[in-house]
């Protein structure tokens, strides 16, 4: 599908979405108070705008995301790398992987509290753990899925162990590596919010408490828009960078 539509589409579907929520509103006959409209919502994200909330909060959220996010996907990706050459380490690790990855980052938050106090880092460490295990068993499987012939081709040639990683396995594994930066994506988004709400004085996550705190349900809900669609746009963004380096390794035209 061409990028132009690709755009159409995806505002349209957003038209939907703003169109399905009105009717609920009129069908409904909901008050301000229980779910605001679009058009409440909409003057809700301009009076943040105004007074500079907005873009305060905004800037902070995604800074926080931006750190925990690319920190976890090259901390995960190097040591995908690593275990899944070298088959019995993983077979260590596995089982620590496995039993840490169900643990919601939000179980950890009273410690990260307590470790790293209030502020930017709790937020960060937490999109770090929401991130990290996605990343890092994507990466894992993609290299034990390597096709052996480049390997045994590679072994002839005698590349070195790291022009190996760099050369051979890294490209034919990143579309499946791709695949859990993407679910490391929304994950990672979906907590970050969470650990504003519980660890910072800023940011959307505190933006929508401390607007539900003084029953601004318009600004509540502006928040919850806000966030829906910076993460539609953060996904985005890792599609084109997953395209750019697709084509710069020449496996996408």
């Amino acid at each position: 599908m061409r990028p132009l539509s690709k755009a159409a589409a995806t505002a349209f579907a957003l038209l939907l979405l703003v169109a399905a929520w009105q009717a609920v509103v009129q069908i409904g006959h909901y008050d301000r108070s229980l779910l605001p409209s679009p058009l409440h919502v909409a003057q809700g994200i301009v009076e943040l705008a105004r007074s500079g909330v907005l873009f305060e909060d905004l800037q902070v959220s995604l800074l926080r995301f931006a750190a925990g996010y690319f920190s976890a996907s090259v901390c995960a990706i190097l040591l995908g790398l690593t275990l899944g050459r070298i088959r019995p380490l993983w077979t260590l690790a596995d089982p620590i992987v496995q039993v840490l990855r169900p643990v919601s980052p939000i179980a950890w938050s009273p410690f990260i509290v307590l470790w790293f106090g209030i502020g930017n880092a709790p937020a960060i460490v937490i999109i770090f753990l929401a991130a990290f295990f996605p990343v890092l068993l994507s990466t894992v499987k993609a290299v034990r899925s390597v096709d052996a012939t480049y390997l045994k081709v590679a072994q002839n040639f005698e590349l070195p162990p790291l022009r190996l990683l760099t050369r051979i396995v890294f490209p034919s594994a990143f579309p499946q590596i791709a695949h859990g930066l993407h679910l490391a994506i929304g994950t990672s988004w979906i907590f970050l919010v969470s650990g504003e709400m519980v660890g910072s004085q800023s940011g959307l996550g505190f933006l929508i408490v401390d607007s539900r705190n003084v029953l601004r349900l318009d600004l509540v809900m502006a928040g919850i828009v806000l966030i829906g669609v910076f993460g539609l746009l953060l996904d985005r963004t890792v599609g084109l960078l997953e395209r750019w380096v697709g084509r710069q390794w020449g496996m996408e035209k």
